[in-house]
């Protein structure tokens, strides 16, 4: 591709859209496929030079994005509509731009996030989806989604999270701000929407499956009150498939510019 002129270096954020079944997660790794390697291929491809991405959230294996936002600092200039265009056409089917826009210096799509938002979908009937089998988690006994409801608002707030973090996870600090989960039914399909200013590794698919275990107890908040003052993951339950995981959206402030991610629904 011919470059359309050389300047001094500027931030351009982006969304990015993708179905994490077949990858490795988001960040880059020497024997298998990741998405940013692929994203960073696209835009070095369009840019005329390596670029280096930077993303909101890590996702894991088998992990989908609406709203993965990220950032990139290049000398090329584009216009938001050649960035998003010509990415794609050097991507997949499985991932997509959905937008692209310069942005100031201080933009960064991971440190100056106010809160992300996770989608955990689960398909709750005794057949398993020909369909969805990537894209949802399958779980064929009765599930609750009121008592869920009720349970998960034990998590609310700002709290030590010791107990929902993974064994692998490197953050420093446990300590994390909920704002809000939110539990509903429609048909088949149950849907837990995470809202917090950030994540342990494994925290949400940690939470989903305790919830599951949880809805099933006399008192499901006061189980979920019990594990998490517990700090200890040996009480919380198992780990939810990833193939429910979503990165639904992350909000920053509105000086940066950065829109709600596309997407609509999704089977809500």
């Amino acid at each position: 591709m011919s470059e359309l002129g050389r300047a001094s270096a500027h931030r351009v954020a982006a969304i990015v859209e993708y179905d994490g079944t077949g990858y490795a997660g988001w960040q880059s790794q020497l024997h298998a496929a990741s998405i940013q390697d692929a994203v960073q291929a696209a835009l070095s491809y369009v840019a005329g030079h390596p670029i280096v991405a930077i993303c909101a959230g890590r996702t894991d294996r088998g992990v989908h994005a609406l709203g993965q936002v990220i950032h990139f600092d290049t000398e090329a200039r584009r216009t938001p509509r050649a960035w998003v265009l010509g990415a794609n056409t050097r991507l997949s089917a499985s991932i997509s731009l959905q937008w692209a826009g310069e942005v100031d210096a201080g933009f960064h799509a991971r440190h100056r996030a106010s809160r992300r938002v996770y989608r955990y979908i689960i398909l709750n009937r005794s057949e398993r989806s020909a369909l969805h089998h990537t894209r949802v988690a399958w779980m064929h006994r009765p599930l609750d989604a009121e008592r869920m409801h009720a349970a998960a608002q034990a998590l609310i707030g700002e709290h030590d999270f010791s107990a929902f973090r993974s064994i692998e996870c490197q953050s420093k600090t446990p300590i994390r701000r909920v704002e809000s989960i939110e539990v509903a039914r429609s048909g088949d399909y149950i849907w837990l929407d995470f809202t917090a200013n950030a994540y342990l590794h494994h925290m949400v698919r940690n939470i989903v499956g305790t919830l599951v275990e949880a809805q099933t107890q006399s008192d499901p908040k006061a189980r979920m009150a019990e594990v998490l003052m517990g700090r200890d993951r040996r009480l919380a339950g198992v780990t939810a498939p990833p193939s429910g995981l979503y990165l639904w959206r992350v909000v920053y402030p509105p000086s940066f510019g950065i829109p709600s991610a596309p997407g609509g629904l999704l089977l809500k």
